[in-house]
């Protein structure tokens, strides 16, 4: 019994000395110093991560940049930050690697080890989120934001520390963050080209690639599931017990021209006849049937492109997410 106590006495100590460690690390993080004050992106980050844990938004020590944590990102800075710092989201998740004790680990994509390596800062989204596949953490600081009590105490602290006069405009609720997670969904469903396309060229004027990040992104997730994760054409379907899709979200008219991803821009199409369809060797006529170009020649086979010519795509069970006749006219006028 005497062993038992013990061991949990030890057990205990050996938890609060490493919450007492991390604690003191978040108290000392390296931030700019600038004419607005020190630069409040890390403690914004950090904060948004143990959210990401505590609604399960992230369950392995992979920390990757997905809309959701980016989303956790933008709207903890409105809250919080009132002072004239641009919201940047690369900033804190390159530079946070930097900090001592190092807790926080870059791995590279394919590719970008060296270049990685080699860079002093990294301020676009779009190079972290092409040079960078997640963040790891040190294994001890993982199970503290995956557990209840250390995560909540981790965020009251940065709360606390960095946040006193504004604290109280954060929300913690997860049902809050979704409905707003939901509202910018919605506008990707509901919301008429036009008007989406006007908000696209404002992101792209005010440089807010964050948010044009989170709306590609769930182009790409509502495409499939509105075609029931089948191929539109083929019919193609894998249901995996892994994390992994063989159908693609694609764009019919591209998004560098139409900067539309609303739903009626999209059908679901597996990896080759994405392909095709993009470039220009198959398109939809104003029946939704299929056009095969003449400009190509392939070998009769099971698994060519000619055996669908003619074929009905099947479409989306509610008509309102039907695709676009007109962006398929001009899909065919580009070809």
């Amino acid at each position: 019994m005497k062993l038992f106590f013990l061991h949990l006495f030890q057990e205990n100590t050996l938890y609060l000395n490493t919450l007492a460690t991390y604690l003191q690390a978040f108290k000392k993080l390296k931030r700019g110093n600038t004419p607005y004050g020190l630069a409040p992106h890390k403690p914004i980050l950090l904060l948004s991560v143990l959210q990401g844990f505590q609604n399960k938004l992230i369950t392995q020590n992979q920390i990757s940049i997905t809309p959701e944590l980016v989303f956790l990102f933008k709207a903890n800075w409105t809250a919080l930050v009132n002072t004239p710092f641009v919201c940047n989201f690369a900033l804190p998740f390159f530079h946070l690697h930097k900090e001592k004790p190092k807790y926080w680990h870059l791995v590279p994509k394919s590719g970008f080890e060296v270049m990685l390596s080699a860079m002093e800062s990294i301020s676009s989204f779009t190079a972290l989120n092409g040079a960078v596949q997640y963040a790891t953490l040190d294994e001890d600081l993982f199970e503290l934001m995956k557990e209840t009590t250390s995560n909540g105490i981790l965020q009251q602290f940065l709360i606390d520390t960095y946040f006193p006069s504004t604290k109280s405009n954060f929300s913690n609720s997860s049902g809050e963050q979704k409905k707003l997670f939901d509202d910018l969904e919605g506008k990707i469903l509901h919301e008429p080209a036009t008007a989406y396309r006007a908000e696209i060229k404002k992101l792209i004027a005010e440089q807010n690639e964050e948010e044009i990040f989170i709306r590609g992104s769930l182009f790409k997730r509502e495409i499939p599931k509105i075609y029931n994760n089948t191929c539109c054409i083929s019919g193609m379907k894998i249901d995996a017990v892994i994390n992994v899709s063989m159908i693609d979200a694609c764009h019919i008219v591209p998004f560098a021209e139409s900067y539309d991803d609303t739903i009626t821009n999209g059908i679901a199409l597996c990896p080759n006849l994405h392909r095709a369809f993009d470039r220009g060797l198959i398109s939809i006529d104003d029946d939704y049937r299929v056009v095969i170009s003449n400009k190509f020649k392939e070998e009769t086979s099971n698994y060519g492109i000619g055996i669908f010519a003619g074929k009905q795509i099947n479409l989306p069970a509610n008509p309102k997410f039907y695709p676009s006749l007109e962006n398929f006219g001009r899909h065919r006028g580009r070809f």
